[in-house]
């Protein structure tokens, strides 16, 4: 049973590398203050998961606080040094990710409830403002885990073709006709030597 539990644990921590779990009911009513700071450990994990040599350092500094009754909104700032490869000299160089961090979260919409053999109304559905505000993310279990949202804004900032400042693409100059020597040309002259 010990044994089953601590597999379980390894493979959710081998899925989220850095986990700070927050229930709802541990948000008072004026907020929370968290911050978050990134282990040695969890920041090889990030750094592996993004397939870059290194994550130097990661702070999140968040705020949570109650959002419509039963929902959560997160807002804060992720701040990491990170170093990575450039694309084009394939040289390692470090570079600095601050991203802003702006989430809500809500318990899932019930499961509609069946309609009775009387005529009930058919409520409208809701409509979504597609340019407007994105819609809230669900609470699962009615918590949300801070490290997991400062994962991802961390692998959502990571440029995915990242360069070194300063380096630049030099495109090679087109060969000569002349010195573009065929091969067949090259087999003909020692043919002809022997």
């Amino acid at each position: 049973m010990i044994d089953e539990t601590l597999g379980r644990n390894a493979a959710l921590s081998a899925a989220q590398p850095l986990s700070r779990p927050l229930t709802i009911t541990e948000v008072p009513s004026e907020g929370l203050e968290a911050e978050i700071v990134a282990t040695e450990g969890e920041r090889a994990a990030l750094a592996e998961m993004n397939d870059i040599p290194a994550v130097l350092s990661l702070t999140a500094t968040l705020r949570a606080r109650r959002w419509r009754g039963e929902g959560l909104e997160v807002t804060g700032e992720l701040r990491a040094r990170v170093r990575q490869t450039c694309v084009v000299t394939l040289e390692e160089f470090e570079s600095d990710v601050v991203e802003p961090i702006d989430l809500r979260f809500a318990p899932p919409q019930q499961a509609p409830r069946p309609r009775s053999r009387r005529r009930d109304a058919e409520p409208e559905p809701a409509e979504h403002d597609a340019m407007g505000e994105d819609p809230p993310d669900p609470l699962v279990g009615g918590a949300v885990d801070l490290g997991q949202i400062a994962s991802e804004f961390l692998t959502l900032a990571l440029d995915p073709y990242p360069r070194r400042p300063g380096a630049e693409f030099v495109e090679p100059a087109p060969e000569k006709a002349d010195d573009a020597v065929s091969p067949f040309a090259r087999l003909s002259a020692a043919r002809d030597k022997a």
